[in-house]
């Protein structure tokens, strides 16, 4: 395998450079002084971004972009063996790694990596621990799934030993990985297009966790119910959490403030360590940030500067976002939450804050999910006084005709709630516009790009 060395710079060419991630390590490469080029299918902030750090990017995968002078080629899960770049760099013989294999690759540059993995949570996590390390003055290199205020984008590249990133499970990418510390926040049914099933899942985190060499630390949510099968046969030093006594770290008194965030008191190993305050929303972050707290404290970080890095960090963009109020003063909530679990907590959240009626724009994302979780997401999405419902966002997969948001609207009127399947944006625009009220909660969920109604609606 290629393997990519900070002391001798290359020339590193990105198939889908747009992306979130992949942008993400172009512009480590860029900084650390690699010739880098790429192209994605369309133009886009990120990659304008990129072209004004010298980045010379295509916009369309046509065989034409390889040239003879690439060093490696890095590619991602979304490109397919026809793709026409794919093929010419097959052809001429170019090294490739999977953008999981570089990842894991910078990561060893780095004496106290942190990884965050788990089924949901992870970039909110990672932007705590991110917070955490500022507050300390670490100088940390950031890679994280989504846009932080605090670091101007998705990436930070500082001059220190120490790296945070989210670890995805999908594809076992983070198999690629041997972070320092490791932590795993839940495990849950997800990404069954390519797990067979949840034990599946299982064993691929727990595989994950064994990635983390002997003088390091696995960081685990102890009130899972595979606890015992995840850290069996550890060699290195495990650490639990959770609201159970049981774990190494705990969680009590969470209370939540008008917005939805959350203060409570914290043990570890029965010492009591005092009251934080968080400035991200929900009971669920409390219990993430536990894994936070234990992580900075393996690092050898103060009580006071962990305190004061919590409390500091915002949500990265589209967890549970304020984007404004409409013409109408209805509150528009953005939010990333694409699994029945995460819905679960985004509504509960909503729920303890709203002043009037819930309504949620949803747009399911992948038929794969939605077939395996239809029932799960009726349940989930019942909790809103009102439901408008999207097509279903296809993303990597193409439509069998075996399941529709038509589906779950059935099943939502069922559960005596309030749902309409209205498909496209335009249409849920215009319902939301002329329904909605003074003081009502309009959130707006999905992992695809159902955002822009809430930024229109607000707009107006």
């Amino acid at each position: 395998m290629f393997q990519v060395d900070f002391k001798k710079p290359c020339h590193v060419y990105f198939m889908g450079i747009g992306g979130i991630s992949m942008s993400g390590l172009a512009e480590i490469l860029i900084k650390e002084g690699f010739k880098v080029s790429g192209s994605d299918m369309k133009e886009s902030d990120i990659t304008l971004m990129l072209r004004d750090k010298g980045c010379s990017i295509s916009i369309g995968q046509v065989k034409e972009n390889i040239t003879d002078d690439i060093d490696v080629v890095v590619y991602t899960a979304a490109i397919r063996e026809d793709n026409e770049e794919y093929c010419e760099v097959k052809r001429r013989g170019i090294p490739m790694l999977s953008r999981a294999q570089l990842l894991g690759q910078i990561m060893a540059f780095y004496k106290y990596s942190v990884a965050v993995a788990g089924t949901h949570g992870k970039t909110t996590t990672t932007s705590m621990m991110t917070s955490v390390l500022l507050a300390g003055e670490k100088d940390p290199t950031v890679s994280i799934g989504g846009m932080l205020s605090q670091i101007g984008g998705n990436i930070r590249v500082g001059s220190s030993d120490y790296f945070v990133t989210e670890a995805c499970e999908y594809t076992n990418s983070y198999h690629s990985f041997n972070p320092f510390i490791s932590i795993i926040l839940n495990i849950d049914n997800d990404h069954l297009d390519f797990f067979k099933n949840l034990d599946n899942i299982i064993e691929s985190f727990r595989v994950f966790a064994t990635k983390t060499p002997k003088e390091g630390t696995v960081i685990l949510n102890g009130d899972m119910d595979c606890l015992e099968r995840v850290r069996g046969g550890l060699q290195c030093k495990v650490v639990t959490f959770g609201k159970n006594e049981k774990n190494d770290y705990v969680a009590k008194n969470i209370t939540l403030d008008d917005a939805g965030r959350p203060s409570f008191s914290v043990t570890a190993d029965g010492e009591d360590l005092g009251t934080f305050t968080l400035n991200v929303t929900g009971e669920h972050n409390a219990v993430n940030s536990l894994a936070v707290i234990a992580a900075a404290r393996e690092l050898g970080i103060d009580l006071e500067t962990i305190r004061k890095g919590l409390s500091e960090c915002r949500s990265a963009g589209r967890r549970f976002e304020y984007k404004g109020t409409t013409e109408k003063g209805a509150v528009v909530i953005d939010d990333y939450a694409h699994h029945p679990t995460e819905i679960a907590a985004t509504l509960k959240v909503a729920n303890d804050i709203k002043k009037n009626e819930l309504w949620v724009a949803f747009q399911p994302h992948t038929y794969s999910r939605t077939k395996a979780h239809l029932q799960q997401f009726a349940e989930a999405l019942s909790a809103a006084d009102h439901v408008l419902l999207a097509d279903i966002y296809a993303a990597r997969e193409k439509d069998d005709g075996t399941v529709s948001s038509k589906d779950l609207e059935k099943l939502l009127i069922e559960k005596g709630c309030d749902a309409v399947y209205l498909g496209d944006f335009v249409s849920i625009e215009k319902y939301l516009s002329e329904k909605t009220k003074k003081s009502d909660l309009l959130i707006t969920m999905g992992a695809g790009n159902i955002d822009s109604i809430g930024v229109s609606l607000v707009k107006k």
